[in-house]
């Protein structure tokens, strides 16, 4: 069967339709990097393991994050229906990083206007990238009243501007059904690059695009992977939040309308400090830098491999890369300050490296 181009495969979509999932030949520029990442076999992660571990490494996509797929096929769908007009057209939207650089990087690429509404969660560098690909950056600083987070402010901030500025649009990552028909793409990716579906699936939820994606690509082939999602502890998402989180990617303020009640088979959550140890173990047994979220799926699967079955095959969605983190979760400084000395968390990884 013959791959959909872009505009229209992804305008033909919808929620409810399954499609032969791919990104089409159509493509230009920096948007044909987007998509195809490699998938590796982790064996340090967790010695001993008796199932085999794999990361999709979504780092690998031109703009550093899985939300670069996201962005793609929301803003080929606005343009393919008239939503948003190239030359002319302004796009606006609310991110606490990733998904603002990949828009402003497809925005680029596709003749629009970006502008982004973060908070003071969003990594600097973040800010910086955006700005260097032309993107226009607002930041509210005031928190919601109700809920103590700064996305409801962001939303409100975004629906202003939108109704100020001539000819703008708002893709509304939190209840767009392409952000999650972008990961159909992710998980045949995997299907393909495996060789059949895996029997774990680890990825961590925000805007609910990856978990909807992947299950919904599952469901609909009658595959018996099992669907673990990763969630923050403090999160709004499985129910009413208990507490402030540190670390931006995963987790909401607020549930998102494209979230769904049972596309994932089990939910875990995890601790800021919990990701950040699952960074650094990462960084030392695999050599892989990557960004919080991913230390979230490595803790994840640590407390679950007692159940996985021997010889499964687990696959963990690895949202984004960890130099944006320098300055957070691998500072020693700054984690020393944030939950006091706890190197001892990942110190055989650190001896493995043959550090004291």
């Amino acid at each position: 069967m013959p791959r959909p181009t872009a505009a229209g495969a992804v305008a033909a979509a919808d929620e409810h339709t399954p499609v032969a999932a791919g990104y089409g030949d159509d493509r230009t520029g920096v948007l044909t990097a987007v998509g195809s990442t490699p998938l590796v076999r982790l064996t340090r992660l967790l010695p001993g393991a008796r199932f085999r571990i794999w990361a999709k490494l979504e780092s690998s996509n031109p703009g550093g994050s899985i939300k670069d797929r996201s962005a793609y096929v929301m803003l080929s769908h606005a343009i393919a229906t008239g939503a948003v007009v190239p030359g002319s057209g302004t796009v606006v939207e609310s991110s606490s990083g990733n998904l603002g650089i990949g828009m402003a990087q497809a925005c680029r690429a596709l003749g629009l206007r970006f502008v982004c509404v973060v908070d003071p969660r969003t990594n600097p560098q973040n800010i910086a990238i955006m700005r260097a690909l032309g993107a226009a950056v607002h930041l509210v600083t005031a928190r919601d009243s109700a809920t103590g987070e700064y996305q409801p402010v962001r939303i409100e901030r975004v629906r202003e501007l939108v109704a100020s500025l001539p000819g703008a649009y708002w893709p509304n990552q939190y209840a767009n059904p392409r952000n999650g028909w972008a990961h159909r793409v992710t998980m045949r990716e995997i299907e393909d690059e495996l060789g059949r579906a895996p029997d774990h699936l680890l990825c961590t939820i925000s805007s609910s695009g990856t978990l909807r994606g992947c299950a919904d690509w599952i469901r609909e082939r009658g595959h018996a992977t099992r669907v673990v999602t990763v969630d923050a502890e403090g999160s709004a998402i499985f129910g009413p939040p208990t507490g402030r989180r540190l670390l931006p990617g995963h987790g909401a303020a607020v549930r998102p309308p494209l979230f769904r009640s049972g596309l994932a088979d089990e939910v875990m959550h995890v601790s800021d400090l919990d990701s950040v140890v699952g960074c650094r173990r990462l960084a030392l047994s695999e050599g892989l830098l990557l960004g919080g979220s991913s230390g979230a799926l490595a803790t994840a699967l640590d407390r679950l491999s007692d159940r996985v079955p021997d010889g499964s095959d687990c696959v963990l969605v690895m949202p984004d890369r960890g130099e944006r983190y320098l300055d957070t979760i691998y500072d020693d400084a700054w984690v020393k300050a944030q939950f006091g000395e706890v190197t001892h968390l990942w110190k055989d990884e650190m001896a493995g490296a043959g550090r004291c």
